[in-house]
């Protein structure tokens, strides 16, 4: 067993190994970072109550990948169904085999990376409503029943990559319209819950108030790690080191960077201030928009898709400050919906159009491009076709998925009135990342009477 693991290992390529080795560990800070990125935006008593979840999507995702979940994306088996139940359960076999150039334990790992960062934006629809308990239960179901059958219809052989003909570089739909979707969901479920949240007499589902970020050092913090690890999310997709590789970071940078500049420049026409939020968000919309298209466009054609996303996806943006959208309790924690869901979906229709050929030969990729450049209008109806299967599937599925867990007694979705009016640290958590005082402490200073002062 030992010689044939190391004869295995010998005829995958050092230095693709070493290259997607260094990418997982890069990509991985992107997980708890998006936590970080959601507890800027809460309100301060909500800040660790945001980033928690996504501290408990690294664990739970990782055993259910290595329990299930690989072999369920990855297995054998394709058409609509899922991966093979027994192929590689508890990662049985997958060791030093070449998947292209690399291990597939390796292979394995880069893409529990994937799941992983799909749900920690995901869950960000629990933010400063829902309870935490509930949300670890959801995350071990819905990267089983959503996450991976998606994976599988587009990248494991399955019916949308395999039969339909897709091109979904590094995750248009199953990353950024699933993760969209299912924040959308679990939104409105908590907004107009069906079982027991809405007979609760200790809960009332309601509108979140607007207000400010609550952490503008988190925003910038994000933004710094999310933006360089992003630019390995999406050379690593080459999973070798080639210029396809190379290209892909460099339009990343590209599209994000026109993203950033024109949501700023945008923002400071209509206030005469420059934001970081405004910045963050842009640079969101262009890695949003680039995510799919990373190993099929130019760079020239990657500074229009940052700049076209940030408008988009800011417009879209302005529905949740609508009147229409306070009398529907309509909240879209984090702005998901208006970058990942909007965006993600503009931008798998634009790779439709905009791929080119030549650019994906540079990693070896025989596709047939997109409807610009190529003249293949076929594409374009693929990539809408793909849109519509992945935002049903993430939609409705993560709507049932939550709705089954609020039937469970103990595992209300919708925390109670008055922990959501104090704050969700003060009662789902043990502590906190502002700086808070309990509603039942005093606030401390040296000067208080009857404290001591230590030298």
């Amino acid at each position: 067993m030992a010689s044939s693991v190391v004869a295995a290992w010998e005829d995958c390529d050092k230095i693709d190994t070493l290259f997607i080795l260094v990418c997982t560990v890069i990509c991985w800070t992107i997980v708890p970072t998006v936590g970080i990125a959601y507890s800027g935006y809460t309100w301060r008593r909500n800040s660790l109550h945001a980033a928690l979840p996504a501290v408990l999507v690294i664990s739970i995702c990782s055993i259910q990948w290595f329990v299930l979940g690989y072999t369920l994306a990855y297995g054998e088996g394709g058409g609509w169904s899922f991966g093979s139940w027994t192929r590689h359960l508890f990662h049985w076999g997958v060791l030093s085999e070449p998947v292209g150039t690399i291990p597939a334990v390796l292979f394995s790992e880069f893409q529990l990376v994937f799941e992983a960062t799909v749900c920690a934006i995901a869950v960000g629809g629990f933010v400063e409503r829902g309870t935490m308990k509930s949300c670890a239960v959801f995350i071990a179901l819905w990267s089983t029943f959503i996450y991976c059958p998606l994976a599988h219809m587009v990248w494991g052989g399955g019916v949308l990559g395999e039969e339909l003909g897709v091109l979904d570089f590094a995750g248009g739909t199953p990353v950024h319209v699933c993760s969209g979707a299912t924040a959308t969901a679990i939104s409105i479920y908590l907004s107009y819950p069906v079982f027991r949240s809405k007979r609760s007499a200790v809960r009332t589902p309601t509108h979140i108030r607007l207000h400010r970020p609550g952490n503008s050092f988190f925003q910038l913090l994000s933004m710094i790690i999310i933006w360089g690890s992003w630019l390995a999310f999406d050379a690593g997709t080459a999973l070798a080191l080639n210029f396809q590789s190379v290209m892909a970071l460099c339009v990343t940078n590209l599209c994000a960077a026109s993203g950033a500049l024109t949501w700023a420049v945008m923002a400071f026409c209509e206030n005469g201030k420059w934001s970081l939020d405004a910045t963050f968000m842009g640079a969101i919309a262009g890695l949003v928009m680039i995510t799919p298209s990373a190993g099929f466009i130019d760079m020239p054609t990657a500074f229009f898709f940052g700049v076209f996303g940030a408008v988009v996806c800011r417009q879209a943006l302005k529905i949740k400050f609508t009147k229409m959208a306070h009398k529907w309790r309509w909240v879209d924690n984090g702005d998901t919906f208006a970058t990942h869901c909007v965006g993600g979906v503009a931008a798998t229709i634009m790779t439709g159009l905009f791929a080119q050929k030549k650019v994906a030969a540079y990693g070896g990729l025989d596709v047939p491009g997109g409807v610009v450049f190529d003249g293949n209008v076929r594409q374009l109806w693929v990539q809408i076709v793909e849109v519509l299967i992945g935002f049903s599937w993430s939609f409705f599925g993560s709507w049932a998925i939550i709705a089954l867990i609020d039937c469970v007694p103990g595992l209300e979705v919708l925390a109670v009135d008055k922990h959501i009016h104090e704050g969700l640290d003060f009662h789902e958590t043990e502590e906190s990342l502002g700086i808070l005082v309990h509603p039942e402490e005093e606030d401390y200073t040296p000067t208080n009477k009857g404290t001591i002062a230590l030298d």
